[in-house]
């Protein structure tokens, strides 16, 4: 509760920033953008794709009309999972997406979405801003020719569905899975056969046994995919997802043919959407929590020697893949050197 009231301040203080932007743009020359933005998420999943619509409904609003961003359904223009090239190159004015869609080119910038038994919201927050990670990010996404922007973050995910109980972590080996970003090198490890879907292609593989169970992200969001309907056992916590962060992305030579004024909008945009989702991620869960309950789903918590498998072999993914791939291991030192930093400060003022 004391950090949904924080994040409820905090929004308060990002949309007067944006009427001050507003204010501000009132005054000079704002140029007349209309761009199209695809989405990740379709406008009917909870959180994830409503956030779409309210950057598409911000941005418009403090700009006076004059910046449009027109929500586009995923797949619509070009395949969720191509969005990084098709604004790379230009043929796609914006993508709001995820970093963790990237992984297959740059397995690094996962650690700018989800890092497993990772931080919370704010601490995850803390490294981007004050930590060196965001500069980080800058860096490896304008050699690529794009900028991105963080512009939503979301608390805990679930560990995953699936279709009988599973007690222990041997029990996972051979599965087919569909399975997000770093933690699917942690099942890969443990024997699990991964692969990434889009939020849109998981229940039809799951429906026709193409995957054996999957995991996507919270109550609220695997209940308007549907997963219930095929597996009833859905696992907490969500040691891979501690917090999730989402983007605004963009090719790098639009983003810079654009105004101060132009770009401040955008930027109060992003700020807005990211509390927004990080405290409608937190309120709504249990709504959605209770009503999978009345579908016949079941909650079942791993146990701590469970989650101690688990950490185990993130461990040893962390190693190898700092051995074979130096921005891995530059982009872990920079996340886990701030996590030692804080821990001085975080491991005192928090009530655990």
């Amino acid at each position: 509760m004391r950090a949904t009231r924080l994040f409820q301040s905090m929004l308060s203080v990002s949309l007067t920033a944006c009427l001050l932007v507003f204010s501000f743009s009132s005054a000079q020359a704002l140029e007349r953008i209309r761009w199209k933005m695809q989405s990740a998420w379709g406008a009917q999943v909870m959180i994830l794709g409503p956030t779409g619509k309210h950057i598409e409904k911000t941005v418009k609003t403090i700009s006076d009309g004059k910046i449009q961003f027109r929500f586009h359904e995923p797949n619509s223009l070009v395949p969720v999972l191509e969005m990084w090239d098709a604004v790379k190159q230009g043929s796609l004015d914006v993508a709001f997406t995820t970093p963790g869609y990237h992984a297959g080119k740059i397995p690094a910038v996962s650690f700018f979405s989800a890092v497993p038994f990772g931080p919370g919201v704010l601490e995850l927050t803390a490294w981007m801003d004050y930590g060196g990670g965001q500069e980080l990010k800058d860096r490896i996404y304008g050699e690529h020719g794009l900028v991105s922007l963080k512009c939503l973050i979301i608390a805990p995910e679930t560990s995953g569905w699936f279709r009988s109980k599973i007690n222990k972590v041997e029990d996972l080996k051979g599965i087919k899975m569909r399975f997000f970003g770093l933690g699917a090198l942690v099942m890969n490890k443990l024997g699990v056969s991964t692969q990434l879907l889009a939020g849109g292609d998981i229940f039809p593989a799951l429906e026709k046994g193409v995957i054996d169970a999957t995991e996507f992200s919270m109550p609220t969001m695997d209940l308007s995919y549907g997963f219930y309907q095929v597996a009833k056992f859905n696992y907490f916590p969500g040691w891979h997802q501690q917090a999730t962060m989402s983007e605004l992305l963009m090719n790098k030579p639009k983003w810079e043919g654009l105004s101060n004024t132009a770009q401040a909008i955008i930027r109060s945009t992003c700020n807005d959407a990211y509390l927004w989702s990080a405290v409608r991620s937190d309120a709504l869960q249990y709504k959605a929590m209770a009503e999978l309950e009345s579908k016949g789903v079941t909650f079942v918590t791993w146990p701590d020697s469970e989650l101690a498998k688990f950490e185990k072999a993130w461990n040893e993914v962390v190693a190898e893949k700092s051995a074979e791939d130096p921005l891995f291991k530059e982009v872990h030192a920079s996340y886990q050197g701030f996590r030692d930093k804080y821990a001085v400060w975080g491991s005192r003022a928090y009530l655990r």
